[in-house]
């Protein structure tokens, strides 16, 4: 898939619209991929948390994973990139994967699904926050 995905990127514009500037495609795979495993991680976990002490996990796994989908395909989207929507949302996503994480967190000593959600969290939240440093210096 990363190659699929880099091979489309490239052949749908070689310059994003966002005020004529290049984006660094690696980077932007990186954070749909990041986006991705995320959306996949939450997902899971959300299904794993059963009871009531586990409810905001659950919920909060399932906002994230609605988040990871969004900004993931946002980003695959670069024709219609717009510069303070894409910084916006991705501020929203790493704030709410940071959120989701140290929920999971709480729940770690009693899930192996929250303790690797949180770590995937976390590193999507790495991923877009490095992607956003890159834009906002491009």
């Amino acid at each position: 898939m990363d190659n699929m995905t880099m091979q489309m990127m490239q052949k749908h514009t070689k310059e994003m619209p966002m005020m004529g500037m290049k984006m660094d495609m690696m980077m932007m795979q990186e954070c749909i991929e990041a986006c991705s495993a995320a959306e996949q991680a939450t997902t899971m976990c959300a299904d794993s948390m059963m009871g009531d002490d586990m409810m905001m996990c659950r919920s909060m796994c399932m906002n994230a994973a609605d988040m990871g989908n969004t900004m993931m395909r946002m980003m695959m989207r670069p024709a219609g990139m717009h510069m303070e929507s894409m910084m916006a949302m991705m501020s929203a996503t790493m704030m709410m994967m940071n959120a989701c994480a140290d929920e999971c967190m709480k729940m770690a000593d009693m899930s192996e699904e929250a303790k690797m959600c949180a770590e995937v969290c976390r590193q999507c939240a790495m991923s877009c926050k490095k992607m956003m440093d890159a834009m906002s210096m491009a």
